[in-house]
């Protein structure tokens, strides 16, 4: 849809600014992060019209996995050395990460609660 698709890019380019520009800690380390799971979830309604709530659930369940894969030092384990592959992947566990994606999964939920009819909402 037209408007995910805004959204999309629109995190898209901030995520990619937060990052390049180095801002402050909390911009970068929890306000990145609670944008990240909007910004995912924007992708995935690009393609899936209905299912709000199992799709803001994924993609809550797939940040958690990726910081799961940062406590177990997946990207040293595997030696990755891309400074890309680093920022996608993460290096770091950190337990305010998994606060920041939760808060953005809470974000979905009120804004689609509110913009949604109910049986779209749940299917």
């Amino acid at each position: 849809m037209k408007k995910y698709l805004i959204v999309f890019i629109t995190l898209l380019i901030i995520e990619i600014a937060i990052a390049y520009f180095h801002f402050n800690p909390f911009i970068r380390g929890f306000l990145g992060d609670v944008l990240v799971v909007l910004l995912l979830y924007s992708f995935a309604k690009i393609f899936i019209r209905h299912k709000t709530l199992p799709i803001a659930v994924s993609v809550l369940v797939f940040a958690f996995f990726v910081e799961l894969l940062q406590f177990f030092k997946l990207s040293d384990t595997l030696n990755i050395q891309s400074e890309i592959a680093l920022i996608i992947l993460g290096s770091v566990f950190d337990f305010w990460d998994l606060a920041a994606y939760f808060l953005g999964f809470m974000i979905i939920l009120l804004f689609e609660g509110k913009h949604w009819p109910r049986k779209d909402f749940f299917k």
